[in-house]
């Protein structure tokens, strides 16, 4: 398949049977396909069951997407079909990550499109670059396959309505890779705060810390040979390759990026918003900027972001890129204040105090524990692994996900605002009920993107 082919023209080529969402049928599926079309829509059509095989193209393998192989990999009765991206170099190590614990090597493909084709795979993990999430997501729904996205779920607010259309159209399981929500010690903390033991919450805050160095002024540079760089641009629109962009600095242009807030961001904010309750803000202001160094780094690498709540809550957010002096003595976390104590939460630790600052409980991680009737693989990934066996097993009872996609869109929304707040320079007013900025065209020109032409998601 040439990666040339737009969305608009891959819709017309994929099968969709069973996804419920009105695409043309087969017309250049692959042979097997053809071959066994009422397996393919029986598959797709019914959960999976506790004693079937579940098959995942892991999309995007250069960093995240080579643990996640690894997670799949080492699950029972799991099979990671299938490895893709666009990196040929990366593909290698995705699928060496699999050999750990799999006797059968996964397809190696660099179009992703080849995956949603293929009817024996019932689901993808994408962790793609960003401007990447919500699109391929949309298409692997379109083709009747359950999605796993890592954080965050979309590039910006308009992406993550249409992620929720499409998933409820499809009526596929989505789960997106806030880890958190899986943690059980995590669990265990948001259910004691929510039942009154700091008292009634008032305030959360969380942050993140790092000291990353300049990524300095690029230079327009050939396309490597290893790197299909028109596949990668997907449905961002189309700027010529330079040489400080990819594997990793995509990240701080807000053209493929959402910057650290959403980078990082939306791990504690997530867990800020489900310690507290809420929903949508109804105000939001940020502050901040490239304050470091003087490059082509876009977005800000010092970042604060608040939100009012109506029920009289707020919600703060501090990032750091470049000074990692801790904050609580670590590096990342969450404080929740209360009017009767307060609670810090660590990954899957957490430690609650009365007024005075006096620990009144502390609970530790201990992953290996997590779940005894059911131990996790020991892929070294521990908690990781709870999270994606969450998924796995929603997608063979048909269940729901802890990180579903109205709680994906939401958290991660929440900090498409504060960027919105800090790109326009003024406070939003948002509607609870939608997230959408009121009375302030400019800033509703940001909740949305341009698109390459014929790369629109479209529902």
């Amino acid at each position: 398949m040439s990666p040339n082919i737009p969305r608009r023209d891959f819709l017309k080529q994929i099968g969709a049977a069973g996804a419920g969402l009105g695409m043309a049928a087969g017309a250049a599926l692959p042979a097997a396909a053809k071959s066994a079309p009422n397996m393919r829509a029986a598959r797709a059509g019914r959960p999976l069951g506790a004693g079937e095989r579940v098959r995942i193209a892991v999309i995007g393998v250069n960093s995240r997407g080579e643990a996640l192989a690894e997670c799949f990999a080492g699950l029972p009765g799991v099979e990671v079909a299938a490895i893709c991206d666009v990196d040929e170099r990366a593909v290698g190590k995705g699928i060496a990550a699999v050999r750990r614990y799999s006797k059968t090597d996964p397809k190696s493909l660099r179009d992703f499109r080849k995956a949603l084709e293929d009817p024996a795979i019932d689901a993808v993990a994408i962790a793609t670059p960003d401007h990447w999430h919500a699109p391929m997501s949309i298409l692997a729904l379109a083709a009747g396959k359950h999605v796993f996205v890592e954080k965050p779920c979309s590039h910006n607010g308009r992406e993550g309505e249409l992620l929720i259309e499409a998933v409820h159209k499809s009526k596929r399981v989505f789960q997106m890779g806030a880890q958190r929500r899986s943690f059980p010690n995590m669990i265990q903390a948001i259910a004691e705060i929510r039942a009154g033991r700091i008292g009634t919450t008032t305030l959360a805050k969380g942050w993140y810390a790092n000291n990353r160095g300049s990524i300095g002024r690029g230079k327009p540079a050939p396309v490597p040979s290893w790197l299909d760089y028109e596949l990668w641009q997907g449905p961002a629109p189309r700027r010529p390759y330079r040489d400080n962009l990819i594997h990793y600095n995509w990240h701080w242009f807000w053209h493929w990026g959402t910057g650290e807030t959403l980078n990082n961001g939306t791990h504690e904010i997530d867990v800020c918003r489900w310690a507290l309750g809420v929903d949508w803000p109804r105000r939001v202001v940020a502050s901040g900027g490239r304050y470091h160094f003087q490059d082509d780094w876009e977005t800000p690498d010092t970042q604060v972001i608040t939100w009012d709540y109506a029920a009289g809550k707020t919600i703060t957010w501090e990032s750091r890129s470049c000074n990692d002096h801790p904050v609580e003595r670590l590096s990342r976390g969450v404080m929740i204040y209360g009017t009767e104590g307060s609670a810090l939460l660590d990954g899957n630790a957490y430690t609650l105090y009365d007024p005075k600052g006096k620990v009144i409980r502390e609970v530790k991680s201990n992953a290996a524990a997590a779940d005894p009737t059911n131990p996790i693989s020991a892929t070294g990934l521990d908690l990781d692994q709870v999270h994606v066996r969450n998924f796995v097993d929603a997608v063979r009872s048909g269940g729901k996900t802890t990180c579903g996609v109205e709680d994906a869109h939401m958290s991660t929304g929440m900090l498409h605002l504060g960027n919105i707040a800090w790109r326009v320079g003024r406070a939003l007013d948002i509607e609870p009920a939608t997230g959408r900025v009121r009375n302030d065209p400019a800033a509703m020109e940001l909740w949305g993107r341009a698109y390459e032409p014929g790369w629109e998601p479209v529902v």
